[in-house]
């Protein structure tokens, strides 16, 4: 008999359903991420954020732009495929996370839009545990509130625009 084990870190998993196509959703979340992200918490320039820019390429980078005209890299594409799905790099601390987003069509204007975010275990138990744009860190729950809050703001964004 094969012993399975629980994750000790598991990918934060969160979705949302958003009344707008796919293709629409896929454009919104890309295209206009500087107009709907939550850039208060959840970036390194907080107010001074003026963009948000996804190179649309396996190997592009995703970075927000300062209104001073400074660059902070998010991470880059690993997978491209609109308006289905992409992957990247996220760059939290000291080590690399990953985040996949999915784009699957439930109707003409039906998205269900769903992340996960995972590699958790290349980070320290201190680093898992410290802070970040929310209060708790991973091992808090920050991240499962934090993907949540995120993709509310898209579904408001793709509907509102849909």
């Amino acid at each position: 008999m094969t012993e399975v084990s629980a994750l000790r870190r598991p990918p934060v998993r969160q979705s949302v359903l958003v009344r707008s196509p796919r293709a629409h959703t896929f454009e919104t979340f890309v295209a206009k991420m500087g107009a709907w992200w939550p850039v208060n918490p959840f970036s390194a320039g907080k107010d001074r954020v003026r963009d948000v820019t996804v190179e649309r390429r396996v190997g592009g980078r995703v970075y927000e732009t300062w209104a001073d005209g400074t660059h902070v890299d998010w991470g880059e594409l690993l997978v491209w495929e609109p308006p289905e799905r992409f992957a990247m790099t996220w760059a939290i601390g000291a080590a690399l996370t990953e985040v996949e987003l999915a784009f699957a069509e439930l109707g003409p204007a039906l998205t269900k839009v769903s992340v996960v975010h995972s590699g958790w275990e290349k980070l320290s138990d201190e680093q898992l545990a410290e802070d970040c744009a929310l209060p708790g860190g991973y091992l808090g729950g920050a991240f499962d509130k934090g993907w949540a809050f995120i993709l509310g703001r898209l579904a408001g964004a793709a509907e509102g625009a849909a």
